[in-house]
């Protein structure tokens, strides 16, 4: 049977292409989840899949670099999947493990996409690094102007203001507002 994994890493990406080209291919199940790629994060429908695969099944991908985060764990997840008698398919690389030049090329492609990936990270710090040289930091732009905290100030020296009203004067949640103020917390409500 082909069983088919497809999985994007945020809401705003899409599943479709990924699971029409399952479908297209004949997987007879698919399993879908928008989840990060960075270590650490939870696959539940991955390990939906693992448990749902049995002998003589196929595991159907689009990239290899469905099956692991790193070259290590897509070989550790290829290599049990094959101690259980389950064949792996790229559909991109066009790669199947049951041969063993399939099994080279899956080994090649991984190194190959960890490569890239750690490239991606190498560039990624670099840039950081040289905007920060320049005075720049990384992350989002701050919500509130210098003027909105001056204004926030004034209206936490009200006692009869809550701070929820203050937070929503802003357009701000209150667990923002005590970012910017954490001593308001410990005020003293009127």
């Amino acid at each position: 049977m082909l069983v088919g994994y497809a999985r994007v890493s945020t809401d705003d990406q899409n599943l479709d292409l990924q699971r029409d080209a399952l479908s297209k291919a004949g997987c007879e199940k698919i399993f879908e989840e928008k989840e990060s790629g960075r270590a650490g994060t939870k696959r539940p429908a991955f390990e939906q899949v693992l448990t749902y695969l049995r002998p003589a099944d196929h595991l159907v991908v689009w990239k290899v670099d469905r099956l692991g985060r790193s070259l290590r764990e897509m070989l550790e997840t290829a290599h049990n999947l094959q101690a259980d008698s389950i064949k792996v398919i790229s559909l991109t690389e066009n790669i199947d493990t049951d041969t063993a030049n399939g099994r080279m090329m899956f080994n090649m492609l991984g190194t190959i996409a960890e490569y890239f990936l750690d490239l991606n990270r190498e560039r990624t710090m670099a840039g950081l690094k040289a905007a920060l040289a320049r005075g720049r930091k990384g992350g989002r732009p701050r919500k509130l102007s210098e003027e909105d905290l001056t204004a926030a100030r004034a209206l936490l020296n009200n006692p009869e203001i809550a701070v929820g009203n203050i937070a929503k004067r802003l357009g701000i949640s209150r667990g923002a507002f005590y970012r910017y103020f954490p001593a308001a917390r410990t005020k003293p409500l009127p």
